[in-house]
């Protein structure tokens, strides 16, 4: 099953390119979950509700996917943890790219997953493919980082390899945007908008092995990345025992697992569009100016690169 969040915050099943709207089913399971829950509340409910879902789908009329404006899968995660050069091409490319005179990225950020760890992006840097990249420091190197995102279904801590998958509601493509520089990763890379999910949530029984899910990027119809997650250095199961050690996953908690090499610079106006065919489908988003506004009357400071 394909499940999207569109418009107003409306809940849709995807069926070829179409989607049944559900919302309902979204509105009762949020009603009835208690405030203080942990976690993203539709997410968590998957499994007993999905039979209801389905029924709904089945009697709600289809609207073109292309006319619906598509929000992130996944409304509430408690967190949105990252496994940095998880691909060892892409580890091979970021040190060559730190020994060039002049460059934004630093030694450090082409050093190996077990020694970097995970890392969190805010919440409030997710977006869905309608919403836009607004590119907050143009004079700055902006680069894409397409990732296969594993959506958590259930609260888990110190999660052996052997469960991992069970604790894993679905699927989505998603974007790493990072801004180079100096600073902290998390606060490089928790940009508004710097975390993208999409273009809906599939969930994990329509995936027979998320190690073997191909994944690319092309801007403006250029390919920039190609590769598969048979590449990874952790692989998914190692990836949720190596998180939970450290913290609980809750549901609806998202894992980028990494990006393969090929990361470049991204500019406004540019069209980026990730694919995962057939697995995941196709996110296609836009890379736009970021709109100040009136908040911000001095000149901007920020580290030098």
């Amino acid at each position: 099953m394909k499940i999207c969040r569109y418009d107003d915050d409306r809940m849709g099943v995807v069926r070829g390119d179409m989607v049944h709207d559900v919302t309902e089913a979204q509105a009762e399971i949020r009603k009835s979950a208690p405030y203080a829950m942990k976690g993203d509340a539709v997410v968590a409910a998957l499994p007993q509700w999905r039979e209801r879902i389905e029924r709904m789908a089945d009697k709600a009329a289809g609207k073109p996917i292309a006319s619906v404006k598509l929000l992130p899968p996944v409304a509430r995660p408690t967190k949105l943890t990252c496994a940095p050069t998880n691909y060892q091409a892409h580890i091979e490319e970021m040190a060559k790219a730190a020994a060039q005179p002049g460059t934004q990225i630093v030694k450090s950020q082409s050093s190996k997953i077990l020694e970097a760890g995970m890392f969190l992006k805010a919440n409030s840097a997710l977006v869905g493919p309608s919403e836009g990249i607004p590119l907050r420091f143009p004079d700055r190197r902006n680069d894409h980082e397409v990732e296969l995102v594993m959506v958590i279904g259930k609260a888990g801590s110190d999660i052996p390899q052997a469960k991992a998958l069970d604790y894993v509601a679905g699927y989505c493509l998603g974007l790493d945007m990072t801004v180079r520089g100096r600073e902290d990763r998390s606060f490089r890379k928790s940009v508004d908008g710097y975390a993208v999910l999409g273009p809906w949530m599939v969930t994990a029984d329509e995936i027979s092995d998320p190690d073997a899910v191909p994944i690319s990027l092309t801007v403006n119809g250029e390919v920039r990345q190609n590769s598969n997650t048979s590449q990874l250095i952790y692989n998914c199961r190692r990836l949720i025992e190596f998180a939970s050690e450290f913290y609980t996953l809750y549901p609806g908690d998202l894992v980028y697992t990494g990006t393969p090499d090929g990361v470049s610079p991204v500019k406004p106006g540019d069209v980026i569009i990730c694919r995962s065919a057939p697995a995941l489908g196709e996110l296609t988003i836009r890379v736009r100016a970021h709109d100040i506004g009136s908040v911000r009357d001095e000149p901007r400071v920020h580290a030098p690169a």
